[in-house]
Order: C-alpha cells, then structure tokens, then sequence
C-alpha cells in the first residue's frame, strides 16, 4: 500500500498516449488524478464514464487526469490493441503504458481499478480500489482544486455523480463471481470445456474443429475477454440455456446470436436475462480463437 508521506512515483512507463512523457516536476502546481486501468476489465469499464467527466470538467481548473494502463493479458501489451482500445472508449486525457507495471508497484498498487489522487504539491491524498465512491472522489477533487486556487470558480457537481448518489445502486449480491478459463486460475467445474482446445495458464486457444464453452451462471448480464485467431476475426454463437440468445443478447451479439470477435477485447454476451440459474454455451469454429475469463454483473 502507498504510504501516506509518498509523492507522485516517476512515470518510467513504455509509452504515452494524448501527451508527451509527463514528470512530477511538469505536474507540479496542479491537483493529479491517477487512474489505473485495464480496457478489457468490465469494473474499469463502469468506472470510465467517472474519470472522463472529472477530465471534461476540471481539466480547465487545475486536475490533470493521467490513465495508467497495466495490461492484465499479454495481449495487453500490443500496441494496436491498447490504442483501439484508448479510441473505444473515448479516452481523451494522457495515458502512461505500464506494461513492465513499474508505476503499479511504486504505488503499491493491488487491483484494477484504482484511483489515487494527490495535491498540488505532489503529495499523495488518496486512495480508491475497485468501483463506486464517486461522489467521495470528485468532492477531494474539488477540495484540492479550492485548496490550490482559494478564488477558482467551479462547475457544479458532474451529472454523473450526482447520477450515481441519486440512483439506486443495482447489488451484487449473489451474482456469479469472476470466472477465469486458462488453467492458472480456473475453478474446477466452473466451465466444461469440449473440443480440441489448447489450454494455458490464462486462456484456452482452439486448435481445430468446433468447439464449446460451457458456464452455468446467475446473473443479469455477461462479458467475456475473448481475441479472434490469426484471421482477424472469429464468428462466436452463444446460447443461452440451450438456444441461440435472442431478447437477453448483449451489445456485442447479433440478432441472430452470434458475437463476432475482430480484435481482443471485452464482448458483451448478456444483458438483462432473468436472475435464475442459466447456462451459457459457446461455439467456436475459427482455428487460434482465444477465450479468457468471463465477467458478470446484476
């Protein structure tokens, strides 16, 4: 963990996109926002609409939002990937690539997401791991930003906080934890694998014919990180509960269910099914295609 005398940790990252390499120094005068992230992580996802209105807002005003990414998959590392990635999501602030995750370890960091926040003067303030408490996070925004310009006249609160201490929080409650599918971190009978699948530490890989992917689940809605296999793009059908998913599909299905995988990425399998026990299968027929770990939500 981060001690509480600590400053802003040097960026001996690999790369930097939206900006030049930033330094302490170069920050210096201005309240910092560091968000670590990861583009195919579903807790990172929900957390961006946050940490992009905190940039909109009150970039003018004093904060510099700097996006630390720190790949979780090798794939992660790849250029081309984290910079779609960057573009899907509308990211528009400087963003450091930690592939060596120099910067995470100098932070002390544990998970994806987190936010640590400093003041003007470099020093570090606070710490957030994980979803919610956005409220909490742009009131020490704002406090900092006051703190270093006692007359500066700020927006009011972003609609997106308000949203979120105004809204009913959807639970969590029961719903289907993380599921990894590479053998380093699979629970046994949590997925049925079936086909000729070359299995790994942290994905399984189809090696030939058509294969299946089997989860049993309860759950609102799924995602799964998946990459296509040399070819750029495999076609994906997902059933639910033994036929192809039709009014539950999520974004990233077709109507006729079937997901199509055109680069590596989070894909949204589910949205809105009921909360029962369900059983999702995939089918895979493209040769190098590669499943990850499944992601759930209410």
């Amino acid at each position: 963990m981060i001690d509480e005398a600590a400053r802003i940790p040097a960026f001996d990252v690999q790369r930097w996109v939206n900006s030049p390499p930033l330094t302490p120094d170069a920050l210096r005068g201005r309240v910092v926002l560091v968000d670590v992230w990861e583009y195919t992580c579903v807790n990172w996802i929900r957390t961006a609409p946050y940490v992009r209105a905190w940039h909109r807002d009150y970039a003018a005003h004093g904060l510099t939002v700097i996006g630390l990414h720190a790949p979780e998959f090798a794939f992660g590392k790849q250029a081309e990937n984290i910079d779609q990635g960057i573009r899907d999501h509308g990211l528009t602030y400087p963003i450091a690539l930690d592939n060596d995750f120099r910067v995470w370890e100098a932070l002390g960091n544990i998970a994806w997401p987190a936010r640590y926040l400093f003041d003007a003067g470099g020093r570090y303030v606070a710490r957030w791991i994980g979803e919610g408490d956005y409220d909490r996070t742009e009131a020490e925004i704002r406090g900092l930003l006051l703190a270093r310009m006692p007359d500066v006249e700020l927006p009011p609160v972003t609609p997106e906080a308000t949203a979120f201490v105004t809204t009913e929080q959807p639970s969590y409650a029961d719903v289907t934890e993380e599921t990894y599918i590479g053998t380093d971190r699979r629970v046994p009978g949590a997925v049925t694998v079936t086909g000729d699948w070359r299995e790994r530490g942290d994905h399984v890989e189809l090696a030939s014919g058509t294969g299946t992917i089997a989860l049993p689940f309860n759950a609102g809605e799924v995602n799964l990180v998946a990459q296509p296999g040399p070819s750029g793009h495999a076609a994906v059908g997902v059933l639910l509960d033994g036929h192809p998913v039709r009014a539950e599909r999520g974004a990233d299905v077709d109507p006729e269910g079937v997901a199509h995988v055109d680069r590596a990425a989070m894909l949204r399998l589910v949205a809105g099914a009921s909360r029962d026990d369900h059983l999702l299968t995939l089918v895979a027929g493209e040769p190098g295609f590669r499943a990850y770990v499944f992601t759930f939500g209410p």
